[in-house]
């Protein structure tokens, strides 16, 4: 129950983070407000990297700019819908202390993780050949 408390926790802080800074109106370089550089893969290759417009997607989802947040970047988009719908089951199931309809969690984790990749994939497939 504690993991999954802090696991609903680490997502709510990261939600509280991502609409800490305003979205980047290009769709992407929003996480250079913490700081951090212009996306490396793009400097170097000059194309984008897979999960460019992540941040600006997560800032755009926190407030309630949904077509705007899967246009900068769907995987996280996905990611982000499957956060919001993690943290209500997480309190639920460590209030019941048992994982409510997940017989195999490593499985579980597994095939989600797997389709947020695929859809990262896809979508970078997509602006690479526009």
């Amino acid at each position: 129950q504690v993991m999954l408390c802090a696991a609903a926790l680490g997502v709510i802080i990261g939600f509280a983070v991502g609409r800490s800074v305003e979205p980047d109106p290009r769709g992407y370089g929003t996480h250079q407000q913490f700081g951090l550089p212009p996306c490396t893969f793009q400097t170097v290759f000059g194309i984008p990297c897979p999960s460019c417009g992540g941040t600006t997607s997560v800032a755009l989802f926190t407030r309630g700019e949904w077509m705007k947040s899967f246009l900068a970047n769907p995987a996280v988009f996905t990611g982000s819908l499957m956060a919001v719908l993690f943290v209500p089951w997480a309190g639920i199931s460590s209030w019941k202390r048992r994982l409510l309809g997940v017989s195999k969690p490593s499985l579980t984790c597994l095939l989600l993780m797997s389709a947020v990749c695929a859809i990262a994939l896809g979508q970078w497939a997509v602006r690479l050949l526009a």
